[in-house]
């Protein structure tokens, strides 16, 4: 894989291939260890607060020279503290996502921060555009974890980004290896953020449980759930079977909020509780087979490029 665009550039990595800033899972070791590899590793604020976040960007920067970022969910109510750490610590790459990113815009370009936005929709991503972000992530419904409410999948999500934008577009959501990467690039993306892939590596924070339910499930086995607080995709569990029978049964917001209760991301992703817990995972879980170092799954993932790049290219006569 030898790409040179405007993602590589301007975030200063050597290929175009994105680590989530997942809650529970993406820490120092993870992010370090994809940024030494040549992907951009980010920090996933998310599941911190404060002072350990500023932890995190600090034992990052010891463990690599290379460009690296912090992801921050702004619906968070510490939101406004976590971009203060991030700057205050000169972190000069800002993923932000659940959110509008116009409130933080000015103050994060002041630091001179390159600024990227999660959107699921046009709608959303001309609204980052217009106020300033560098680029987007648009991500389709495939992926795990908090989805948007209209469910527009990644490959009719990317072109349509592509064509409505003038900044760049990385996509995400169902990519987990290196077709899926060449795919979203022949679409227009110009890079990719990988998650539930980056999430079953040594270096992810997540629990081994939360690992190898990923492992284990097909291609079936994540479900959308919570559609009316909050719309989440998961691997399927005892939980996710109580609260879509409560969703078909017609339960309003206030009894999906009871039965989602507080912690229950941190119950499954980071203390491995497969039966109550959130285990959130895209639909690409069938792809992930093993768990791998980052350093091994980034050649992995290169080298499934360049195959699948040559098989095409076989095509042609």
């Amino acid at each position: 894989m030898n790409i040179n665009n405007r993602i590589t550039n301007l975030l200063g990595i050597k290929y175009p291939i994105i680590q989530a800033g997942m809650v529970w899972v993406s820490g120092w070791k993870l992010a370090s260890a994809v940024s030494n590899s040549g992907g951009l590793g980010l920090i996933g604020s998310g599941s911190m607060k404060p002072e350990l976040l500023r932890e995190h960007i600090q034992k990052c920067r010891a463990a690599t020279t290379k460009p690296f970022g912090v992801n921050v969910p702004l619906l968070r109510g510490d939101a406004e503290e976590l971009i203060k750490v991030a700057i205050e610590e000169d972190v000069k790459i800002i993923f932000t996502s659940a959110g509008h990113p116009g409130r933080h815009i000015e103050k994060l370009k002041k630091h001179n921060a390159i600024v990227i936005h999660v959107v699921p929709s046009i709608k959303y991503g001309l609204k980052a555009e217009s106020v300033g972000c560098d680029a987007v992530v648009g991500e389709g419904v495939e992926a795990g974890g908090h989805n948007g409410i209209d469910e527009i999948t990644t490959f009719c999500l990317i072109p349509q980004l592509v064509d409505a934008l003038k900044i760049p577009v990385i996509a995400a959501g169902g990519i987990s290896d290196g077709r899926g990467i060449l795919a979203a690039l022949s679409l227009g993306a110009e890079g990719v953020q990988l998650g539930t892939r980056f999430a079953t590596t040594v270096e992810s924070s997540a629990n081994e449980n939360y690992k190898r339910k990923i492992i284990e499930a097909k291609d079936n086995d994540t479900i959308l759930v919570l559609k009316k607080i909050g719309m989440a995709r998961m691997i399927k569990n005892e939980f996710t079977d109580i609260v879509y029978k409560a969703e078909l049964n017609g339960a309003g917001e206030e009894n999906l909020k009871e039965l989602l209760g507080t912690k229950r991301e941190r119950l499954g992703i980071f203390e491995g509780d497969e039966k109550n817990g959130m285990l959130e995972a895209g639909q690409g879980t069938g792809l992930i087979k093993e768990i791998l170092p980052v350093s091994v799954l980034i050649k992995k993932l290169t080298d499934e490029f360049d195959t699948a790049l040559f098989n095409l290219s076989k095509i042609r006569s």
